[in-house]
This record gives structure tokens, sequence and C-alpha cells, in this order.
């Protein structure tokens, strides 16, 4: 299957299905419990009002008895509920009984099924006891109950207000006769029935089904978080680890290509420096000698002359790159280091309108006063390059970050091509070489300085952040 594949860019998919394939599981055995839970509830809450109603029927059997049969049988001789008086006094018994006992209905039948009492009276004479229920309550002497609900189970779980007598408890009970006569078995009288209304309490046990189902949900969904948390956090880190490994296998691969080149650069830069010397003093020395003769070679010198030094500033571009040299550490004023270079650089800027600023404090920084020089040197000659004829540079020095920012009006720097313009041999220009802002970096890199590039409002933007200074 394609999902336990792995995958570099998702190391931990197979974890991730693992985790959620648990929590399923684990919810699921979860939800099992909670219906085991729920049931064991109920029947606990079943028994509960049920034992309660047993109590509540052998006390009006003991109340009847006491209060209604031995006085109706000492007074009257016999027990006849058609009697208006002796119907009444039956009531009254009853009803003093069962007050705040959410009695709905009381009735009492005799050995045929026939209601003898009711609450309700237009019920009496009516029979309306099976002989399957006669037969449990007066030949075998057994009391049962039954569960009436007027919704169903499925329903009741998303009923969260019951409305009254949604569900009753029914208790049938055998009227008996106490021992008091000396009896051995006391005789059967009658049969007993009444309802409660429990939908109160049979709407807690739903809240509680429903806290239960909540509380399981919860706690797993809470530990499943958690567990996808620290698998997304321990993924994160080992993609960080692979991009720094890649990068770090980039950056040797590249070094190891750098290094070859520069061997091979530094041999054919030596073997050409030479000659191009000689071309260059010799060329001079008779441009200079033609040019007070007014010659006409003089200009045909002069553009050898000019082309052998451009080569010349190539070449030593070349090996500067290709053997860097270990930067001496000692104090370096930036201010003034880099008034130098716009010192050396006022042939480049008579031609132009470029306004020079300075902003802020300057600051001393260790390093190698001529490496810094020459990058300081590069970075302000491509801003008076990339500017053309009019325009500003601005010099800002952040004493308190420890970073110079070197900002122009040129046409800045292309945010796709960032990467690319730091790259040895990469150039916009027609004559560039492509070591400029390489140079630059190697001699940051030594002196443990970072360099970024950016754009500003209105041009170009260098930040050069110092450590130590």
């Amino acid at each position: 299957m394609r999902l336990f594949r792995p995958d570099p860019a998702h190391p931990f998919q197979i974890a991730r299905f693992l985790s959620f394939s648990s929590f399923v599981l684990i919810l699921a055995t979860a939800l099992i419990l909670v219906i085991f839970i729920s049931n064991y509830a109920r029947e606990i809450f079943f028994k509960k009002n049920t034992n309660f109603a047993l109590l509540l029927a052998e006390n009006l059997n003991h109340q009847i008895f006491q209060r209604f049969t031995l006085p109706t049988l000492l007074g009257f001789g016999k027990i006849e509920l058609k009697e208006p008086t002796q119907y009444q006094r039956l009531d009254q018994v009853i009803k003093s009984t069962i007050h705040s006992f959410h009695v709905l209905e009381v009735r009492i039948y005799n050995k045929e099924g026939e209601v003898s009492y009711a609450t309700k009276s237009n019920l009496l004479g009516k029979k309306l006891l099976s002989k399957q229920d006669i037969t449990k309550t007066v030949k075998f002497r057994k009391h049962f109950f039954v569960l009436e609900k007027k919704v169903s189970n499925i329903k009741a779980m998303f009923t969260l207000n019951f409305p009254p007598q949604s569900v009753i408890l029914k208790t049938v009970y055998p009227l008996k006769a106490e021992r008091t006569f000396g009896l051995k078995r006391e005789p059967i009288m009658g049969i007993l029935e009444f309802k409660q209304d429990i939908s109160k309490d049979f709407e807690t046990i739903v809240y509680f089904q429903w806290l239960i189902i909540v509380l399981f949900i919860c706690s797993f969904l809470v530990l499943y978080l958690l567990l996808r948390g620290i698998i997304n956090r321990a993924e994160v880190l080992l993609l960080e680890r692979l991009r720094e490994k890649e990068k770090l296998e980039t950056a040797l691969h590249k070094t190891e290509k750098l290094a070859s080149m520069g061997r091979m650069v530094s041999a054919i830069a030596h073997e050409i420096r030479n000659p191009l010397g000689i071309i260059q003093s010799t060329s001079e020395f008779l441009y200079k000698k033609f040019e007070k003769e007014n010659d006409s070679k003089a200009k045909f010198l002069k553009a050898i002359f000019e082309e052998a030094t451009r080569l010349g500033r190539t070449v030593s571009d070349f090996l500067d790159y290709a053997r860097p040299k270990d930067p001496r550490q000692e104090e370096v004023d930036l201010k003034e280091l880099i008034n130098k270079v716009f010192s050396f650089l006022e042939q480049e800027l008579k031609s132009k309108q470029i306004d020079i600023y300075f902003e802020g404090r300057s600051f001393i920084c260790i390093g190698d006063n001529d490496l810094l020089y020459r990058v300081f040197y590069n970075l302000i000659l491509n801003s008076i390059q990339a500017i053309g004829k009019k325009g500003w540079i601005k010099v800002i020095f952040k004493s308190f970050e420890n970073t110079v920012v070197i900002q122009d009006t040129g046409p800045g720097f292309e945010d796709k091509m960032i990467e690319k313009y730091l790259e040895p041999f990469f150039t916009t220009k027609e004559q560039g070489t492509g070591l400029g802002l390489a140079i630059v970096q190697n001699i940051l890199e030594m002196h443990g300085a970072k360099f970024s590039l950016q754009n500003h409002s209105q041009g170009g933007e260098v930040r050069i952040h110092f450590k130590r200074c």
C-alpha cells in the first residue's frame, strides 16, 4: 500500500496513521465501555427505584391493614368498599400514605382482577388485570415491576428535557393481611397496583450517560492531540536537521568545487599575471612617450594600457577569491575606512551627481583593515554603478546593533535572485566577473559577520552585522 511507503518529505507519515488508527480504536473501545457503564448505571437506577417502590408497597400494605382493614372489620364486621363510608376511609388512608411520593395512580383489585378501589373513580368495577398477573400475585404471592416509557432508548439519549410522565414505573404487589390473628401464612386480600413518575430520575441518568461520553471523548481527544503535537514537533525538528544536512552537503560540494576551481584559476592567473604586468608597464611607458610627442599611436597604446589594467584587476579578483588570506585582528574605525573608499572612488563620482550621506554614530570593529576596505570598496562601487548618473548613497551606522547599512537609489535586487547574486561568476553586468559579492561574502564570513541583500522603498540595501565590535 502507498500509505506505508516511506516519504522523505513526511518521515512520520506511518506514525501519524498509527496514532490516528489507535485513536479510532481507543475511541471505539471507549464508546463500548461507555455503553456498558451507562447500562450498568441504568440498572442501578432501576434497582434503586424498584427498591423504593417495594418499600412504598409494603408501607401501603401495612397502613391499609392497620388503619383500614382492622378498624373496618371491628366496626362493620366485614369489608364492603361499595359502602361510601368505607371507601372514603380507604381513600383517606391511601392518599395520606402516598403524599409527596410522586405517585400518579393507585388501584386495588380483587382476586378476579376487577378494580375495587382507584384514585380515578371512573375505573371502578372494570376488569383491567390479566390472568397471568393475577396468577403471579395471588397464587405465587410475588410482586413485579413494569417500566413504561413514551420514548425509545435511542430517542431518550437525545432528549435532554423529559416532559412529566415520560417514564413511569408500575408496581404490582399482593395485598396481604398481616399475622395479627396468629395465622401461619398471611391471606391475600387483593392486589395493589400503583404508578410513579420517574421521568426526572431517568433524565438524570441520560445526563450522566452524556457526561461519561463527553469526558471519554474529550480525554482521548486531548491525548490524541498531544500525541499528534509531539509527532509534528519531532517531524519539524527532523526536517530542520535534514535541511541543515542538505545545506552542509551542498556547501561541502560547493567548497570542493570552488577549491578545485580556485587551484586551477590560481595557476592560470599566476601564468597570466607576469606577461600581463609587462604589457601593462610597457604600454603605459609608450603611451606617455607618444602622448608627449602628439603621436597618433598614443590612443591605441592608451586602449592597450586601460584594457591591461582592467584585465589585471580581473586577475586580482580571481586570485583574491581563490587564495583568501587569514584576516588580521586589529581595531578598525568603519567610518574612517568608508571615507577612504569614497576618496579613492572620487574619479568615479566626478562625472555623476551622487550625494553621499552618513547617518548614526560610527563604531570600532575588530578585523583586517585591508580586507574590510576591499569589502566596502566592492559594495560602494556596486552602488555607484547601479545608481547611474544621478542619485544618492546613504551609509547608516547602527552602533547599538553593530550593523552597517548601505542604501542607494539604484534598481535594487530581484527577490527571486537574492541567492544567485552571491554565487561566484554570476553577474548582471556586461563586463563584470561575478566575483565582487562572492569575495565580500568570503571576507565577512572570515570575520564572523553576517551579510544580507534586500531592498528599501527607493532602491537596494546591504546590511552587514559584525559580532566582534
